[in-house]
């Protein structure tokens, strides 16, 4: 879909929404229990957001904030530590690609780069994106609100919202509260949301390294791979060609265990020049269809010796030997097919892999040019693939997996699926961990930072002002440090 397109989706369902509550509240027959529903659902609706609103989770927040305080306590104290040091790793991350930039030396990936689905996010894949946010963003509010119940703050409710296509979460604490704690205890509060986003990257990394053994006992790895998608109307779909759910276990001679081998496969014989099948000269006499005989190279202008015979034929080449007085010269000779019959016969590539004493054979190949290739696709219990064209078009033309269902009633693609969402969450979550403990206004890393101005700073700077001023000056670059770099990540992904 193009990108004006979802732009203009995007921005016609926020319209019509907005739209829609106003001319309720406005409306007088249905303004009054429109909202009352809104008020009794805890929903709110403004330009380009929906926010949900609810006090049915405090008491499950009190009772996981009351578990085992001592544990809590060292558990959180964890986080002050992790969150100044990835603070402090943050800025040092963020000012070191501004400067590269500066000085044009080669910045390969940029650290915080805007998802938008269409431009950098596959539309296949924005279920996983708005799913493995909302996750990140749950968990994260819910280590701040843990973490209130810990130190005593009270928790007033949760929400989740809905920015354009961007979901997340937030907890309202009492500020009366939150302020009258000492600086130590807001630090754990306000570091609890980066610390829970590092905690789940590290669970999903294990989840993606201990992934192949959890699923042995569904799943078969290391034998061959299995189908789990065909390109519709691609030059392997159809009824002949690959179906979802079969196995392929090899291409031509290469046997074929795991993804990476199929990949392996296809560059091999991208790189190979000739790959043949070794047939008996009277056999080749037998089979041809050619419409003309046989004929030398140099008599033929265009090589097209089926001239559209049948579409179960292809045109081979073969060299044959000629003596004439004291020279032997080499011919090549041009005969139309049938594909099957003749790629069933022993593979060569040189006429000397056919050599049989007391038999006269020779190496036919497809006379193609130089970067289509004739491949037999080894699938299932059918006979093999036979494949016309382009190495790379196969290899876009399906999906593989390395798990194949032990039964047809297990999911084909819940490796896949299991596996898509773990790789988000790690990317996701790790970002989230930048973006947070950053120094910057309306972001953890304001809180983080002022609290720990007030912890460190105030023995030695008794002066809040001084103080305030310190906060401010690192606050306002912080910000300018983090709109550089999402200036920069734009600029590159757009242009």
């Amino acid at each position: 879909m193009l990108q004006t397109t979802w732009i203009a989706l995007v921005l016609g369902f926020w319209s019509s929404l907005y739209l829609l509550d106003v001319f309720l509240k406005s409306k007088k027959s249905v303004a009054r229990p429109y909202l009352s529903f809104l008020d009794k659902t805890g929903l709110t609706i403004s330009a380009c957001q929906v926010r949900w609103y609810t006090c049915i989770f405090n008491r499950v927040f009190l009772r996981v904030g009351q578990w085992k305080p001592h544990f809590l306590r060292i558990w959180f104290t964890l986080g002050i530590i992790f969150s100044l040091l990835a603070m402090v790793a943050s800025i040092f991350l963020l000012s070191l690609l501004v400067v590269n930039t500066l000085r044009q030396a080669p910045v390969e990936h940029q650290v915080l780069t805007p998802v938008m689905p269409g431009v950098n996010l596959p539309t296949n894949q924005i279920s996983y994106y708005m799913l493995t946010l909302l996750v990140c963003g749950i968990l994260h509010e819910v280590g701040h609100a843990v973490a209130a119940v810990r130190e005593q703050v009270r928790i007033n409710g949760f929400g989740l919202f809905l920015l354009l296509l961007y979901p997340g979460a937030f907890v309202d604490l009492s500020t009366e509260h939150l302020q009258a704690v000492s600086p130590l205890r807001q630090l754990r509060i306000y570091c609890a949301g980066v610390w829970h986003n590092l905690v789940i990257a590290v669970l999903a990394a294990l989840v993606l390294l201990a992934l192949p053994g959890m699923l042995v006992p569904f799943y078969s790895l290391g034998a061959s791979v299995v189908v789990t998608d065909v390109v519709p109307n691609s030059a392997v779909s159809g009824a002949r060609g690959l179906k979802i759910g079969e196995t392929v276990t090899r291409i031509n001679d290469c046997h074929i265990k795991s993804i990476s081998d199929w990949s392996a496969c296809l560059s091999t014989s991208m790189q190979e020049k000739w790959t043949g099948h070794c047939l008996p000269l009277d056999l080749i006499k037998e089979l041809d269809a050619s419409p003309f005989t046989n004929k030398s190279h140099s008599q033929w202008e265009v090589i097209d010796c089926c001239n559209s015979t049948s579409p179960t034929h292809l045109c081979f080449m073969y060299h044959t030997k000629k003596s004439a007085e004291t020279l032997i010269f080499n011919i090549t000779k041009y005969a139309c097919l049938p594909a099957r019959p003749a790629t069933d016969r022993p593979m060569c590539r040189l006429q000397s892999d056919c050599y049989v004493p007391k038999i006269d054979a020779a190496c036919v190949y497809p006379a193609v040019d130089n970067e289509t290739k004739l491949l037999r696709v080894f699938h299932g219990q059918r006979p093999p693939l036979l494949f016309l064209g382009h190495p790379l078009d196969l290899y876009y033309s399906v999906s593989l997996s390395n798990y194949v269902p032990k039964i047809s009633i297990i999911p084909l693609n819940l490796p896949y699926v299991i596996e898509t969402f773990c790789k988000y969450i790690i990317s996701l979550s790790g970002a989230l961990v930048i973006l947070n403990v950053i120094p910057c206004y309306a972001l953890d890393g304001q809180y983080i930072f002022h609290a720990f101005v007030e912890l460190a700073l105030r023995p030695a700077v008794p002066d809040p002002e001084i103080r305030s001023l310190i906060f401010s000056l690192v606050i306002l670059f912080g910000t300018l440090l983090l709109l550089i770099n999402v200036v920069l990540a734009m600029w590159t992904l757009l242009f």
